[in-house]
């Protein structure tokens, strides 16, 4: 989990997340446990990456990215951590892609990569 601690610059909190959503906490929690939305334990609080909350709503393309990631055999932390790996040819992560909306191009390397993985 080193990647996202290291590559995301703002972090918030479950409570931060019901209000930037407009929802009340409950149903943060659900988003998290649908990996609509995920949180890392930083100094013992939850809390998560801002970038994935994008204009009120959690991040569109950030569910069916992880379902990808995860189908392929990754654990949700290795995951994450894949989504936060500085990539040359992007240029910067697959993270700052999905925000830009390069869901596409992301979903296909997250895919290669289980291909490669399983080869």
């Amino acid at each position: 989990m080193n990647n996202a601690l290291a590559q995301s610059t703002e972090w918030i909190t479950v409570p931060d997340a019901a209000e930037l959503l407009n929802v009340p906490l409950g149903k943060v929690h659900r988003l998290i446990e649908e990996n609509e939305l995920f949180v890392l334990r930083i100094d013992g609080v939850k809390k998560m990456p801002a970038e994935i909350i994008v204009g009120g709503e959690p991040l569109a393309s950030l569910k069916g990215t992880l379902s990808v990631l995860i189908d392929s055999g990754f654990s949700l932390e290795g995951a994450i951590d894949w989504l936060y790996e500085p990539d040359d040819t992007l240029p910067g992560t697959p993270m700052q892609a999905l925000v830009e909306g390069r869901k596409t191009e992301i979903r296909r390397r997250a895919q290669m990569t289980w291909r490669e993985r399983a080869s």
